[in-house]
């Protein structure tokens, strides 16, 4: 058989064995794939054509299948590395199914989360995902989801659940996550830990902070105001984290948890301007678990995100509801999981 040629128009072209490798079949399965003949399993079939993308080679036109429709994907802007996550598991999930993914990225002074849903209900989109949108914001008006069930746009939202939206909830157990990092610091003989997180109006903020004081009530028997006065709200971002630790430094917290893993490199940085070493004289705790951050120096410890199959879930979630199938619109809640590396120790007593 002709396999297409390369993308980047060299004159080599794939060997079939090359596809079958990568795709763990036989050659013969591969060819057949290739064919466009019947008796392969779909998801065998995916695989091989899988295998035809990573090795750079455009599938033959009687394999490419007409898109089952648009569905819109509204993020934050991509420069913190757990949206660009999220955003991939979401399109590769739609591709699985056909869909054709639309990505919208709010940047600021871009256009807003209501400029970009009009564009997409423009397109004709058959859905939208929503990912830590304005649904997080608990000063936001929630009535423009409402606006978007009354057009018979079907919609998901992930991160942030809100009980005034009528609607399919993804979100971590923000509560949880924060309890790990506690616990675990704790552990290593930390009793003055610290939290600096995003803004308070933020659902997944509040929902670590409400964790954070629980948590030292129960495993360090601190009292709830006393807790609060360890919280520092401010940006999720490195200057966010970096102005946190340096108050929370100051106060003497031996141990951070941070809302989010730039919050975290944040409070590295800041601790290196003080003279101070982490792990040795402070431990710190991320929380998403984004990409290179195990490569960080050091490898920061962090509450890993389910991100897979969150988004995978949420995916499901808006495909039932697109196809007018009950859905439980309510908040579909996912356990992080704590993944211990080189940005904290064991405390040294009188350190």
């Amino acid at each position: 058989m002709t396999l297409p040629a390369p993308r980047d128009g060299s004159p080599a072209v794939p060997r079939l064995a090359d596809i079958a490798a990568q795709a763990q079949v036989s050659e013969a399965t591969a060819s057949r794939v290739l064919n466009g003949r019947p008796g392969v399993a779909h998801s065998t079939r995916q695989r091989v054509l899988a295998a035809l993308d990573l090795l750079g080679y455009e599938r033959p036109t009687r394999l490419r299948r007409r898109s089952a429709g648009l569905i819109g994907l509204v993020t934050p802007e991509l420069t913190n590395p757990i949206f660009p996550a999220f955003a991939q598991v979401v399109e590769q999930a739609l591709a699985g199914y056909g869909y054709t993914p639309v990505l919208c990225t709010q940047i600021p002074g871009g256009a807003t989360e209501d400029e970009l849903v009009e564009q997409l209900e423009e397109r004709g989109v058959n859905g939208i995902v929503f990912l830590s949108g304005l649904h997080a914001d608990t000063t936001a008006d929630p009535r423009r989801y409402a606006r978007l069930t009354e057009r018979g746009v079907p919609f998901v939202l992930i991160n942030g659940y809100n009980e005034r939206i009528r609607a399919p909830f993804v979100s971590p157990d923000d509560r949880s996550a924060v309890r790990m990092a506690v616990r675990h610091l704790a552990d290593l003989g930390h009793r003055r830990i610290g939290l600096a997180v995003g803004p308070d109006r933020y659902v997944p903020s509040r929902r670590k902070a409400e964790g954070f004081a629980d948590a030292l009530a129960e495993i360090l028997g601190t009292p709830r105001d006393q807790a609060e006065q360890h919280v520092r709200r401010t940006l999720f971002s490195v200057e966010g984290g970096h102005a946190a630790a340096g108050s929370l430094l100051e106060q003497g917290c031996t141990g951070l948890v941070c809302g989010s893993d730039l919050m975290a490199l944040g409070a590295v940085r800041a601790a290196r301007e003080r003279g101070l070493d982490v792990p040795a004289d402070l431990s710190v705790v991320g929380f998403d678990d984004s990409q290179l951050v195990a490569f960080t120096d050091p490898p920061l410890t962090t509450v890993r995100q389910p991100v897979h199959a969150m988004a995978t879930a949420a995916v499901g979630a808006l495909l039932e509801e697109i196809a007018h199938q009950t859905v439980q619109r309510t908040e579909f809640v996912f356990q992080p999981e704590l993944v211990v590396r080189g940005s904290t120790a064991q405390r040294v007593p009188g350190g």
